[in-house]
């Protein structure tokens, strides 16, 4: 319990009271972050969405419930991992957050991985696999296809990194049933790759 008591803490004495960028103010529900404090992999999103923003758990909406039968397909549970996202308010029409807006919590998401220390990371969708990578304007295709390392010096936080599709994207393709399979064929290779690495 004292991981998670840390993140309460953390939660509770500074995100959410956060004003550090305008997202803050559409916020109903901060979305800080949910499931073992003390996990081997952690899932991180880009943003809520809207009925995120209306309960305050990551990955609650359609695709969340996408995601959790992925992770059934490969034997694991939500409770067997730990789920967040990049910014803890959601962008206004479900636009992706900008650089600055990911910035301003980039405390938080960093703070939280040195809590949890993971080990393995999974980024879902462009947004974080760009963000954690440090890769700029590159395509989830290509970010999942290597191997990458999430390194914090300050923190000491180091750890696999995998990169995947979101699940909003096999959703968003549904009328390109060819696209959309394809998608949730890679996302649960690569939810195996994840369990690889764990069992390193």
């Amino acid at each position: 319990m004292y991981t998670q008591d840390r993140l309460d803490y953390l939660k509770a004495s500074q995100a959410e009271g956060c004003t550090r960028c305008s997202l803050s103010k559409g916020r109903n529900c901060l979305v800080f972050g949910s499931g073992d404090p003390n996990a081997a992999i952690v899932v991180i999103g880009e943003a809520p969405g809207e009925e995120e923003n209306r309960t305050g758990e990551p990955f609650s909406g359609p695709a969340g419930e996408l995601l959790n039968g992925f992770l059934r397909r490969v034997g694991l549970k939500r409770a067997d991992i730990y789920v967040l996202n990049l910014v803890k308010c959601r962008p206004s029409g479900n636009r992706d957050p900008t650089e600055a807006e990911i910035e301003s919590c980039a405390p938080f998401l960093h703070t939280q991985l040195a809590l949890i220390r993971p080990r393995v990371i999974l980024a879902i969708g462009g947004v974080a696999g760009r963000y954690l990578t440090n890769n700029s304007d590159t395509a989830v295709g290509y970010l999942r296809k290597k191997d990458w390392l999430y390194e914090n010096k300050v923190t000491g936080v180091m750890a696999p990194l995998v990169v995947t599709y979101h699940p909003s994207y096999v959703l968003r393709n549904k009328d390109n049933p060819s696209t959309a399979k394809t998608a949730a064929k890679h996302i649960v290779a690569d939810l195996g790759k994840v369990l690889r690495l764990v069992a390193m």
